[in-house]
C-alpha cells in the first residue's frame, strides 16, 4: 500500500510504551509517517526509530501530589492538547494504548479511524471466566464455572459505573454517550499483544486480533553472567513495582547456595540498603533481556506482561511472583499454559523462593512448553502482524488503494 500517516499514543510506563515503540518502529520501517505521543523520557528512542515525537500531557501528579487527578479528569484535560497535535499531523489512522484515551477521543472528534493496542492479556471476560486480574485459573468443571458466574453481577455493576464515568468525560468533550461497556476499546480494531497460548479459549469478537507479543527494548551491551556451566537463572524485577526490592532481596538471600548461576538486576531502581551477593551471583544495574534471556534456564520475575512474554519468546519458563495490577492474572495464565510456576506474593521469602525454583527447574515440561512458544514467536512476529492490521484500517480512508499482501 502507499505511504500513510499514523498517530500513536501510549502511556509512559515501559509495559505500555515499549509495545507501541515496537509497532511504531515497524510502521516507520515500512515507509509510513509515524508520530508517537508518549512521555518525554522516551523522546530520543522514538526519534531514533524514525518517528516524530509528540510530548504527551503528564497529569499523574497534577495539580499537587496531595490531590492527584482521577483517570477521567486527566483524560478531559489531555484530549484538547492531543487534538491539536492530531490536527497538525493530519493522520489517516490513530492507534492508542488501552490506558491512553486522549488520542482515541481526539480522533473521534476529528473523524479519524481509531484502533486500540492492548499490550497484555485481553481484559474482557466471558461466561464462566474468573474476573480479570483476580489471578484465578480457568475453571475445569461445571461447578467451577457456576461459581464464577456468581461474580458476573458485581463485575457488570463495576463495568456500568466505568461506562458512566467515561460518558461523563465524553459529554465534557462534546461527544455522545456510548451504550456499550468497555468503551475505551475500539470497536473497529483491537490488537492484543500477547501469546494466543496464554488466552483462555473463547469466541472472539470480529474486531479483536491476538497477534503475539510486541517486544522492544532500549539498546544495551552484553552483560556477562557468573562463570560456570550450571543453569543460568535471571532475576528480573518489575521496573514499576516493588520499590523495596523484596523479590530481589529474597533471591539474593535464598539462592546463594543453589547449584545454579544467578544474574540479577535492580533495573535502575535505587537500592534501600547495600545487598550481599553470593559467589554464584552477579548483581547489575541493567541488562538487555533480548541478549540475556535466550541463555537462561529460568526467569524469576513479578509477572509484568512485557518481562514474562519476552522470557517465553526466548524459550525460558518463568517463576512468577505477582505483586500488583494485572501481574496475578499473568502469573495464572503462565501456570495454566504450563510455562511457569507461581509463588503468591504473601508467601514470598528466601526459603519459599528456593523451593519454587527447585520445582521449576526439575519440571522438564515447563522448559519444553516454553520452547514451543519461542518457536511460535519466531514464526509469528507480533509487531508485523499488528502493522498489517493498522495498514488495513488506514486503507479505509484511501479509496482505490490495495491492501498489503501478508
Amino acid at each position: 500500500m502507499g505511504r500513510v500517516r499514523i498517530f500513536l499514543g501510549a502511556f509512559g510506563d515501559p509495559g505500555h510504551a515499549f509495545p507501541m515503540l515496537a509497532l511504531g518502529s515497524r510502521l516507520a520501517a515500512r515507509g509510513h509517517d509515524v508520530a508517537l505521543e508518549t512521555w518525554v523520557r522516551w523522546r530520543d528512542h522514538v526519534q531514533a526509530e524514525g518517528m516524530t515525537f509528540v510530548a504527551a500531557p503528564e497529569y499523574q501528579v497534577f495539580p499537587t501530589r496531595e490531590r492527584p487527578l482521577g483517570h477521567y479528569e486527566a483524560v478531559v484535560l489531555s484530549t484538547p492538547q492531543t487534538r491539536r497535535a492530531l490536527v497538525e499531523f493530519e493522520p489517516d489512522v490513530i492507534v492508542h494504548d488501552i490506558l491512553t484515551l486522549a488520542p482515541a477521543l481526539a480522533g473521534e472528534l476529528e473523524g479519524v479511524p481509531v484502533a486500540t493496542l492492548v499490550p497484555h492479556i485481553y481484559p474482557v471476560g466471558a461466561p464462566g471466566f474468573p474476573p480479570y486480574a483476580f489471578g484465578a485459573r480457568l475453571p475445569r468443571t461445571v461447578l467451577g464455572r457456576t461459581l464464577w458466574r456468581a461474580f458476573e453481577r458485581p463485575v457488570e455493576a463495576g463495568l456500568r459505573q466505568g461506562r458512566a464515568d467515561l460518558n461523563d468525560a465524553r459529554a465534557k468533550l462534546g461527544l455522545p454517550p456510548l451504550g456499550r461497556v468497555h468503551g475505551g476499546l475500539s470497536d473497529r480494531l483491537c490488537i492484543v499483544g500477547t501469546f494466543p497460548q496464554l488466552e483462555y479459549p473463547r469466541e472472539w469478537p470480529s474486531p479483536v486480533h491476538v497477534v503475539g507479543p510486541l517486544t522492544w527494548e532500549p539498546p544495551y551491551e552484553d552483560v556477562e553472567p557468573p562463570p560456570g556451566r550450571e543453569p543460568l537463572v535471571l532475576v528480573a524485577p518489575s521496573t514499576a513495582q516493588d520499590p523495596e526490592h523484596r523479590l530481589l532481596r529474597a533471591a539474593l538471600t535464598g539462592l546463594g547456595r543453589e547449584p545454579i548461576r544467578v544474574l540479577a538486576t535492580w533495573n535502575r531502581r535505587p537500592l534501600p540498603v547495600p545487598l550481599t551477593v553470593s559467589a554464584n551471583t552477579r548483581l547489575v544495574e541493567w541488562i538487555s533481556y533480548a541478549r540475556t534471556m535466550p541463555r537462561c534456564a529460568l526467569v524469576i520475575c513479578h509477572a509484568g506482561h512485557g518481562t514474562m512474554v519476552r522470557a517465553l519468546a526466548s524459550g525460558a519458563p518463568v517463576l512468577a511472583v505477582p505483586h500488583a495490577g494485572d501481574m496475578a492474572e499473568n502469573a495464572a495464565r503462565a501456570e495454566w499454559a504450563g510455562v511457569g510456576v507461581r509463588l503468591p506474593w504473601r508467601l514470598l521469602g528466601p526459603r519459599s523462593l528456593r523451593l519454587a525454583l527447585r520445582r521449576a527447574l526439575l519440571d522438564d515440561s515447563l522448559a519444553h512448553r516454553a520452547r514451543e512458544l519461542a518457536r511460535w514467536a519466531a514464526e509469528h512476529d507480533g509487531a508485523s502482524s499488528a502493522a498489517d492490521l493498522v495498514e488495513e484500517l488506514a486503507l479505509s480512508r484511501q479509496p482505490g488503494a490495495t491492501a498489503r499482501t501478508r
